[in-house]
């Protein structure tokens, strides 16, 4: 039977703390000091999970059962409530259950561990800097397409216009997110389609030229520096994987017997594979007496718990006189995609595939990360040979060139 108020009220402690049951999953537990706590018990994808409801008296018999039904409400929204007020006690808004804030952090919990670390944490920033000190506080649902536009201005008018449009791009998620979780009706960030000018897109510095490749590998190869980042500048081109992704690459991630590492992606994606080919195998064992019992493969000159910085490899390719109008680390993906593409004719969706780019099929689906993997096997092989021909190439070239001069 449901609970009476008179019966929390009576209730006299025992030596061990016992439960007194309500109704849908409400009671209240009694500790043998004589507290009385209000808690909740729901599930989650098949996991129990408990919520404080309020200690008793403060919180009564009535307001326990109004606070169970307001979660059981988001419970049936989709929402998980503890994590609902998680989010809400780091916006320091909890009355204010449906602000923009709180809604946006809700997001930001579920889907942070999909990201990688630096990626969240210029989202959050990003959010915490630009957005919230204007439209956090305000109901989502009533958040109107002139007051985002006026945030964005405010990004705008600082020169910052690329962050605009990722700051769009982030209140466009959140939006979507409230709308499948029944606190919005509509997306009006895609209202303000070209409200803000287009970003100039700056291509990344790369060699593309076949001919420029093979004395680029010799000039790698040459770098004097620590093990550590000439492992990681044998591995950019061989892997073209993006450059967060190639400093921050785990151990755990990385199968030497199936010749596969499956990074935890930029972009939010975590389904990516990325075979490994002969080449890349014997550099990875190489680096493992080095830094195989830690976390990281290359791991950070003054701490092995954090990976090398952002700018190790850039500022590998200055010393060794590349200019970075020449090559970037990114560059590498530009050269692969290039090559692979337009030299070698490889299927442009398995490149695609590599890359770490979304690929859907004829029905708009997205593939899924094993998709045509035999095939990407052999094309990271063949890759891999093929810059071991180009930088085989040069040395014979250079030989040849020595031996005229003797002659």
């Amino acid at each position: 039977m449901p609970l009476t108020d008179v019966a929390v009220r009576t209730a006299k402690p025992r030596d061990k703390p016992y439960k007194l049951a309500d109704s849908g999953g409400l009671y209240v537990l009694v500790t043998p000091a004589g507290g009385k706590g209000w808690r909740w018990k729901y599930r989650v994808g098949g996991k129990e999970k408990l919520l404080s409801m309020g200690v008793y008296p403060e919180v009564p018999l009535a307001a326990a059962r109004a606070r169970r039904d307001d979660a059981r409400k988001l419970l049936a929204g989709g929402v998980d409530p503890s994590v609902h007020r998680q989010a809400a006690k780091a916006s320091q808004a909890e009355s204010a259950s449906n602000s923009f804030e709180v809604i946006a952090r809700e997001w930001f919990v579920k889907h942070e561990s999909g990201w990688v670390a630096s990626h969240s944490k210029r989202l959050i920033a990003r959010l915490e800097k630009d957005v919230f000190p204007f439209i956090g506080s305000r109901p989502i649902a009533e958040v109107t397409t002139p007051e985002l536009l006026r945030v964005l201005r405010r990004i705008e008018d600082r020169g910052a216009l690329e962050t605009a449009h990722r700051a769009k791009a982030n209140c466009g998620q959140v939006f979507r997110y409230a709308i499948a979780t029944g606190r919005a009706e509509r997306d009006i960030s895609a209202d303000l389609k070209g409200a803000l000018p287009p970003v100039k897109v700056e291509h990344m510095a790369s060699v593309t030229d076949p001919e420029l490749v093979g004395p680029l590998l010799r000039v790698l190869d040459g770098y004097k520096g620590t093990l550590t980042v000439r492992c990681a500048l044998k591995l950019a081109p061989l892997l073209f994987v993006r450059p967060g992704d190639l400093r921050t690459a785990q151990w755990a991630d990385i199968d030497l017997e199936r010749a596969e590492w499956r990074p935890l992606v930029a972009k939010g994606r975590k389904d990516h594979i990325v075979p490994l080919a002969t080449q890349a195998i014997a550099i990875l064992k190489e680096m493992h007496p080095l830094t195989g019992r830690g976390k990281y493969v290359f791991a950070g000159a003054r701490s092995i718990t954090r990976p090398m910085s952002e700018n190790t490899v850039n500022a590998a390719l200055r010393r060794l006189g590349i200019p970075k109008e020449e090559l970037s680390g990114h560059g590498f993906r530009a050269m692969a995609r290039t090559i692979l593409d337009e030299v070698h004719e490889v299927r442009i969706d398995f490149i695609e595939h590599q890359l770490a780019h979304e690929v859907k099929d004829p029905l708009g689906r997205a593939y899924n990360r094993t998709s045509h993997l035999p095939a990407r096997r052999k094309m990271m092989q063949m890759w891999a040979d093929y810059l071991d021909e180009l930088r085989l190439e040069v040395q014979s070239k250079t030989i040849m060139k020595c031996q005229e001069n003797r002659v």
